[in-house]
């Protein structure tokens, strides 16, 4: 029997998490013609992540399959490349264990899959579910914390203009990842203290040079609950530089190769003089305007990231 959707919840120590998102799973509606399965990728977790997936396994009496894999490898990259190798469907729909779907959410993905047969990868419409009301100095960036609401038509990303999407909610063809993604990507996701991930944008890069579309599906809804902690300043002035770090590696990745070297120093350059003109006209209120700080934060970040891409680089070399 052909498998049309895997559902992939990659999970680390997400025993609180994940019943949420598995029960709303299965209140799904309009699938009764779809032959789907979901599958539990336990990231090196260590709480009782496997002992309540095995609990839910015994009880289960669903018709589509609920799976379980453990990878060991720290890092969301490693995850989301074990759900790929071990997925049985067409379409591979990732679900961050802190994103709730909407009812209608795996058939949605299923009619834009057939509706799309260009799409190597379409993303989910993504709404923030707080924990508490974000402060108002965080509404202008807060679509750095995964939201993507991008409005109410289906919309083709150009990523020189509007970037990629998000990694929770989407949706990638599973023959095409396993052609044109390395199994091995730079960017493995965020461990320990380091908020730096880009792991998914990375992967898109990949399908996007094959030549394939990526869409933007508002018609797919998720809410993404979102912790008090994430608002916090400390958090956020992490991300924003986290967020810089990859910055040089991404853009280098959509220019032709013999390109590189005459861009780089008009990059650099260019890098410099908006931090300069930032650190200007912001000066007198850096310490008390949060988020002229958090941009800076990001500015800086962009103009580290040739060496950190040296730095990721020399890891990998020895690792």
């Amino acid at each position: 029997m052909i498998i049309h959707l895997t559902v992939s919840i990659p999970t680390y120590n997400g025993e609180n998490r994940l019943p949420q998102v598995l029960e709303r799973i299965q209140k799904q509606t309009g699938i009764e013609n779809i032959n789907w399965e979901i599958l539990v990728v336990d990231n090196n977790s260590q709480d009782n992540t496997a002992k309540l997936i095995q609990e839910y396994q015994t009880n289960w009496q669903h018709s589509y399959p609920l799976r379980y894999v453990f990878e060991p490898e720290q890092g969301l990259a490693f995850a989301r490349q074990r759900a790929i190798e071990e997925a049985k469907g067409e379409l591979v729909a990732f679900l961050d264990d802190d994103n709730i779907p909407a009812f209608n959410w795996i058939s949605e993905v299923y009619k834009f899959g057939q509706k799309y047969p260009q799409a190597g990868a379409y993303a989910s419409q993504i709404h923030g579910a707080f924990e508490v009301e974000p402060p108002e100095h965080i509404k202008p960036i807060i679509f750095y914390l995964a939201i993507n609401e991008r409005g109410n038509q289906p919309l083709l990303y150009e990523p020189r203009k509007k970037g990629f999407p998000p990694g929770g909610g989407l949706v990638v063809r599973r023959n095409v990842w396993k052609k044109y993604v390395p199994t091995r990507l730079l960017f493995s996701g965020r461990k320990g203290k380091s908020l730096v991930s880009s792991e998914d944008i990375e992967a898109l890069l990949h399908i996007y040079n094959a030549g394939w579309d990526i869409w933007y599906n508002p018609d797919m809804e998720i809410e993404h609950k979102i912790p008090s902690s994430r608002l916090e300043k400390n958090y956020m002035m992490g991300l924003m530089r986290s967020i810089g770090l990859p910055h040089y590696y991404l853009r280098m990745a959509l220019i032709k190769p013999w390109q590189r070297p005459f861009l780089f120093l008009i990059y650099v350059l260019n890098d410099v003089r908006k931090l300069v003109t930032h650190l200007i006209t912001y000066r007198k209120v850096l310490n008390d305007d949060v988020t002229a700080s958090y941009e800076k934060e990001r500015l800086i970040g962009i103009l580290q990231s040739p060496f950190y891409l040296a730095h990721i680089k020399f890891l990998n070399v020895f690792n």
